[in-house]
């Protein structure tokens, strides 16, 4: 396969990452093309659809094989089911979808990019192939999943230390809404699931844009303790 594109986002380490792409809408988004693809003609037209499926490669696993069963986050992280009955990571060809909103094509010089809403994908992330989403037959609305029906509720309420305050405000000039994504990526509570919606004395770390955010949880408060740029 040819690599086609590669994500731009937020998210420099696999931890924090929302497990949906609609889950989180701030922070900055896009697809650049490779050379080979960088013609106009290949998205000619393409703002006539207002979101696309994204076919990417789970770059940072390929190496580590997969096994058939595996112990997904909805389920708590501690019952194991089959591996095609899930969106896991770890799979025999790690081929994962999203489908991401367009905001707009940015053509600059030679160089293409489509600025997306939002997405769900590791900074660097390769895109093997780009295609449109197609309501009427892509939205089935007698679909069911008895694993994962509704989105997952955010479970955790954000507070900030005076230190983290200054910091970010510091910050927002190069980095738009960075304490909404801050925000948006901690409600989710990203530790491992068996550790939802308990209390926890340990201080976690997420890497965003190039910026390490420590963080830590208490009665389903996560308390923001620092924003510091990563030397």
């Amino acid at each position: 396969m040819e690599i086609i594109a590669h994500v731009q986002s937020p998210f420099s380490e696999k931890f924090g990452i929302p497990r949906q792409p609609s889950l989180v809408s701030a922070g900055e988004f896009a697809i650049e093309f490779e050379a080979e693809f960088s013609d106009p003609a290949f998205v000619k037209d393409i703002e006539q659809h207002s979101h696309l499926w994204l076919l990417f490669l789970f770059h940072e696993n390929l190496d580590k094989g997969y096994k058939a069963s595996v112990r997904p986050p909805r389920l708590g992280g501690n019952k194991k089911t089959g591996v095609f009955a899930t969106r896991s990571s770890f799979r025999p060809n790690g081929i994962g979808m999203s489908a991401v909103k367009l905001l707009s094509v940015d053509i600059s010089g030679d160089k293409i990019r489509l600025i997306i809403e939002s997405a769900d994908l590791l900074n660097g992330t390769p895109i093997v192939d780009i295609k449109p989403y197609i309501p009427y037959s892509d939205r089935i609305e007698s679909a069911t999943s008895q694993m994962a029906q509704a989105a997952p509720e955010q479970s955790l309420a954000i507070s900030w230390s005076t230190k983290s305050v200054n910091q970010v405000a510091q910050l927002n000039s190069k980095y738009p809404d960075l304490s909404l994504l801050i925000e948006q990526v901690l409600a989710q509570d990203p530790r491992p699931a068996y550790k939802k919606n308990k209390s926890d004395d340990k201080i976690y770390a997420i890497s965003l844009y190039d910026l390490d955010i420590k963080w830590r949880v208490d009665n389903d408060v996560c308390l923001v303790i620092s924003v510091e740029k990563i030397t």
